[in-house]
Parts: structure tokens; sequence; C-alpha cells
């Protein structure tokens, strides 16, 4: 019972699914409910192929790969993005630990953050356009997948890098080993569904890329927070894509 309500309320968090239940939730409900991040990125690829699916009939590769990034800015509802942006703006202000935090805690968007999330989403794009017609659902299908997986790599090697309470306290806190080596064990059965050796090679090199994506992020404050954990989500998925691009072009 447990498990389903945390499965419920990640897809209520990390999703603009319309699912109008009230869950009682505790932090520690939050973070391992962690553990199904790497599914709640297969629900998303899901919605995100079903779509492309059709709208092949209606327009060329490179237009529904267009309307493929605006779907999945609606269907996460820019959640990871702003935590690239805000995680952007802070590391690249070269400034103290406290301020770094201060500057990723405000509102308002900076240069940093405005070129981290037009780069992201204009590679995102252009990968898609590219890959190879045979391989370009299943790679819309998993590019989320990749992405979620960077989220529970990035929260159970971290610690939490504010003093107090903050969006990614929960994560951090109460995802554990247990919970990485579980949603390890999902997304190696989503990843050994495909039945491609050449997808496999692609879905290797996620689970690394968030260890170093956030090790290197959170040197500067010596820990992680939620916004970190999202920018490790957006720049997994966007490895992951360009490196389809490059091996199934």
């Amino acid at each position: 019972m447990k498990a389903i309500k945390r499965l419920v309320l990640m897809l209520q968090f990390f999703t603009s699914i319309p699912i109008k239940l009230k869950l009682a939730a505790n932090d520690e409900d939050f973070g391992k409910g962690l553990v199904f991040a790497p599914f709640i990125g297969l629900i998303i690829g899901a919605i995100l192929a079903t779509a492309s699916y059709g709208l092949l009939f209606i327009f060329p590769r490179s237009m529904v790969a267009a309307i493929v990034v605006v779907l999945y800015i609606i269907l996460t509802g820019g959640l990871h993005l702003d935590g690239l942006g805000d995680t952007f703006d802070g590391i690249f202000s070269n400034r103290s630990k406290e301020r770094i935090l201060e500057i990723m805690r405000d509102s308002r968007v900076g240069t940093n953050s405005v070129l981290a999330v037009v780069s992201v989403l204009l590679l995102d794009y252009v990968a898609l356009s590219q890959i190879n017609s045979a391989y370009f659902l299943r790679i819309i299908l998993l590019m989320p997948v990749a992405g979620r997986v960077g989220s529970i790599i990035g929260a159970s090697v971290s610690k939490y890098a504010r003093q107090g309470e903050g969006l990614g306290k929960s994560f951090i806190d109460y995802c554990g080993r247990k919970e990485l080596f579980w949603g390890l064990i999902i997304y190696i059965v989503i990843s050994l569904l495909t039945f491609d050796y050449k997808i496999w090679i692609v879905l290797v090199l996620p689970p690394i890329s968030a260890f170093l994506f956030v090790k290197g992020l959170s040197r500067k404050i010596g820990g992680a927070t939620g916004d970190i954990l999202g920018a490790v989500c957006e720049l997994n998925q966007c490895i992951f894509v360009v490196l389809a691009c490059a091996i199934l072009v």
C-alpha cells in the first residue's frame, strides 16, 4: 500500500497529470518514493511516444521532434528545467557558497539560466530530429527514463547543502542505498525490455553521467539541492538524446 501511495505521490509531484487525490504524505514518503523515478519517466515517455506516433501521420519528423519538446515541458510543468536554470545561475555566479544558495532560491531569471535552458532544449530538439526513424519513437519513450534515473542517483549519493528546510531535503535525506538499488533495477529492467543492443549501449551512460554531474555541480556548495537534482535530470536526458543521435543516426 505504501508503494502505491508513493508512486501516485511521485506522479503528482513530477508531472502535470491531473490526479486529484489528497494523500497523507511525509518527507519520508517523498524521499523513498524517488525509487519510482525511472518508472515515472517511462509513463512520461509513453505519453510522448504515443502522441508522436499519431503526429507522424501529419507532420515531418523534425516538426514532431519540436512538438515533443513542447509537450514534454507541458507534461512536466518545466519543473526540472527550472532547477536547471536556477542551478546555472547560482553555480556559475562565482560567488560564495551562501550567495550561490541565495541566487538559486531567487525567483528571478539570470543570463546563465536562460543560456542553460535554451542550450539544453536546442540540443534535445536537434538530436531528436536527427535520430534514425527506426529508433525515433523508442528514444522518445526512453529519454525521460534516462533523465529521471539521474535524480535518484543524485539524491542517493549527496548530502543536503542548505541549512534548514528546502524542496530537495526530503529526497536527499530519505533516498538511500536501498532506493538507489531498486531504482536501478527498475531502470535495468526497462532497458532490457528494448531488446536492442545499440539502445543498451546508449542506456549505459546515464547512471555514470548522473554521478559525474551531481558531484561536479555540488562541489562549490558542499552538497546538493532540489535545483541540482532537477538540473542533473535535464542534463542526463540531454546527454542520452545526444548520444542516441551519435549512435543511432
